[in-house]
């Protein structure tokens, strides 16, 4: 491999063109109209624009992508996560056209993208299932013999879906019917295929999911759990590893439960296995993503090993550079979504333009991001723009690291998730490990976020001076997190 397209975009795009530059690869970027002046464009060696801003005229142009890379001479694609990184006929194209795709084959990317077919595969390997069906639903009398079965509430999920879409709670059988359409028509709209089944429903559970990784030659191992609990709207927000509640036998049987998921659809690359854990620490196989993970880079700062190099490894045909018994975790990390959302208005997406743009940094701070200053932020994509990555030698240590580099976070211009963040790690269940996926839902009010401080006043009142002294006739908005000191106040001299 001496030549790499990565068919993404943003700070993923980034991530993979730094490791592959360390290898001695070239990289090539594509782009869409939108990200033409993006940092991954300007880093890579070479870049093409391949379409409009909306992603299915660019990024989900398999077509075109393909077509660069043979332009470009690059025998290889890297997919990132998102748009095409667990598209089964890609992976299959990228392959027809004597490419190599950095990622597992065809069969598993369709095998485990189908969460049915996943659970038949898996159960064969005997891994924990929630109680429900493992064929398709096919009409409302079948349905309701199953949830009379498994005992409600039950969740009617899509087969073939993901981040929360054709997903319904039903607490009773007078909802289903009516639950079941809306579940299988959202599923129809979002990913073209309304197939839906059953299981129990876990109510709070936590979420946990183990990495893992294969090559080409039946070595597979897993690089521990990541927490994964902490979401809104079915979509991570924090992640930290490893989970503050997991035994060690437990870790072990989990992780043995995920390598087994892997062999039953001969998987090789890097992937994940998710699972829903009880109050018990009881876990149940949830489903399996067949690419990078965003929260990838936890796992990296507690086993010092570099996924993406891995995964370049694995394509290239070589074997896996470690064993398990190598893997030992080292300190703990905790990972925060710097998303372009607002936390006080039910984290709805915010657009505008990054006014200031000042990342963290210091002993054990990583972010991972892909705008910078004066960057607008685009409507057409994910609003995540950074990942604030820390390590600490021990979990509190971790979160106190995460709350120093919050504060050293400088953005203006647009609302993001850094104060929700710093909230979030500090409160008592966090701190104690004493969460579920019911987090905000159970602790959160957006209030919390709106401190309106005597010191916030004072600085607010400092701040129009300045700006009234430079003749700006203009009233500024200065927020604080949780009522600590702004560094405005503390740099007024």
């Amino acid at each position: 491999m001496q030549k790499l397209l990565i068919a993404n975009r943003g700070e993923i795009a980034m991530r993979v063109m730094r490791s592959a530059k360390e290898m001695g690869i070239k990289t090539v970027a594509v782009f869409s109209e939108a990200d033409r002046n993006m940092p991954f464009v300007r880093y890579a060696d070479e870049a093409f624009c391949i379409g409009p801003a909306p992603s299915s005229q660019s990024y989900l142009r398999a077509d075109k992508i393909i077509e660069v890379a043979k332009q470009t001479g690059a025998d290889a694609i890297h997919p990132g996560y998102g748009f095409l990184s667990e598209n089964a006929s890609f992976s299959k194209a990228v392959s027809d056209a004597g490419l190599i795709f950095v990622g597992p084959s065809a069969y598993s990317i369709e095998m485990m993208g189908s969460k049915i077919a996943a659970k038949q595969a898996a159960k064969k390997f005997n891994v924990p299932m929630v109680p429900g069906m493992e064929e398709p639903v096919t009409n409302v009398a079948e349905a309701k013999a199953v949830a009379k079965k498994a005992g409600y509430p039950i969740l009617i999920k899509a087969s073939a879906g993901g981040g929360g879409k054709g997903m319904r709670v039903v607490n009773h059988e007078e909802e289903l019917e009516s639950q079941m359409k809306m579940a299988q028509n959202e599923a129809l709209s979002s990913f073209g295929n309304d197939d839906v089944f059953i299981e129990k429903y876990v109510a709070s559970p936590k979420h946990i999911e183990i990495q893992l990784i294969g090559d080409q030659h039946g070595n597979c191992v897993y690089l521990f759990e990541r927490e994964c609990s902490i979401q809104r709207r079915h979509q991570k927000l924090i992640e930290e590893a490893p989970s503050s509640c997991l035994t060690p036998d437990i870790r072990k049987a989990m992780g043995e439960c995920a390598v087994n998921v892997a062999k039953s659809c001969n998987y090789y690359g890097a992937g994940t296995v998710e699972f829903l854990v009880d109050n018990d620490l009881n876990f149940y196989f949830l489903e399996m993503n067949t690419r990078l993970q965003v929260e990838h880079c936890v796992t990296e700062m507690i086993t010092g090993i570099d996924l993406v190099k891995e995964q370049i490894n694995v394509a290239r045909g070589n074997k896996l550079s470690f064993t398990q018994d190598e893997l030992k975790i080292n300190g703990h990390s905790i990972e925060l979504r710097v998303c372009a959302e607002d936390p006080v208005n039910n984290f709805l997406p915010d657009t505008g333009t990054l006014e200031m743009y000042q990342p963290p940094k210091g002993p054990g701070v990583r972010v991972d991001d892909g705008y910078e200053q004066g960057q607008a932020i685009p409507i057409f994509y994910d609003p995540m723009i950074a990942k604030l990555v820390v390590h600490g030698a021990t979990r509190d240590e971790a979160i106190e690291r995460l709350c120093r580099a919050v504060d050293e976070y400088y953005i203006q211009g647009i609302q993001t998730t850094l104060n929700f963040g710093k909230w979030a790690v500090q409160t008592e269940p966090f701190r104690k490990g004493d969460f579920d996926t019911k987090f905000i839902e159970k602790y959160y009010k957006p209030e919390y976020l709106t401190d309106t401080s005597a010191d916030t006043d004072e600085v607010a009142a400092l701040l129009t001076g300045f700006l009234w002294d430079k003749g700006k006739k203009q009233e500024p908005v200065v927020q604080s997190v949780n009522g600590t000191a702004s560094n405005w106040k503390l740099k007024r001299r």
